[in-house]
């Protein structure tokens, strides 16, 4: 079925990537700098996602190093060297294509190392900082992990606020209770 082989490239995509993510994290927690290295590879995948680059990434003529010279170019002075090397080993791999399955893997590791959750909340009304530093000390207690928590306001609730994080959901909206 079409759906079958679109998951099952889809899980391929991944598999070859995870090597790459993988190397990625090493260098970037060894360097101390998880953070940065999520900012320079949420850059990499945006640039080759870029509708105008995507049909270079395929282009047998252009010769890799070139390729990987002008997604460094574009970057800037974003990427350090390291994450300069790191394009050029996906270019001379055919690789670079992957970058989103690569950031993705990477953040997941990232997460993982950090023992962080996202949590995200939302509320029928605006939260003070006060209500926020309360729910995640609360979820921090519950979870035993750090917590990140995001908000948004859904007037729809009526009251109260809605938490996910993770697998865990709480509803104690009052929509939620009629």
């Amino acid at each position: 079925t079409p759906w079958s082989r679109s998951s099952s490239a889809m899980a391929e995509r991944r598999t070859t990537a995870r090597p790459y993510a993988e190397a990625a994290f090493a260098l970037a927690r060894d360097a101390r700098r998880l953070k940065p290295w999520s900012e320079m590879l949420g850059l990499l995948a945006a640039v080759v996602g870029d509708a105008g680059l995507q049909h270079l990434l395929d282009d047998p003529r252009l010769p890799r190093e070139r390729l990987a010279d002008l997604i460094i170019e574009i970057c800037d002075r974003h990427l350090d060297s390291e994450a300069q090397n790191f394009v050029r080993i996906l270019a001379e791999n055919r690789r670079l294509a992957l970058l989103p399955e690569i950031i993705e893997l990477y953040e997941m590791r990232r997460a993982e190392a950090e023992a962080i959750v996202e949590a995200d909340v939302t509320s029928a009304y605006a939260l003070t900082d006060a209500e926020q530093r309360k729910i995640s000390e609360a979820l921090k207690r519950r979870l035993g992990r750090e917590v990140r928590v995001t908000t948004r306001v859904d007037a729809s609730l009526l009251g109260g606020i809605v938490i996910r994080a993770g697998d865990l959901v709480i509803d104690g909206s009052v929509r939620g209770r009629i």
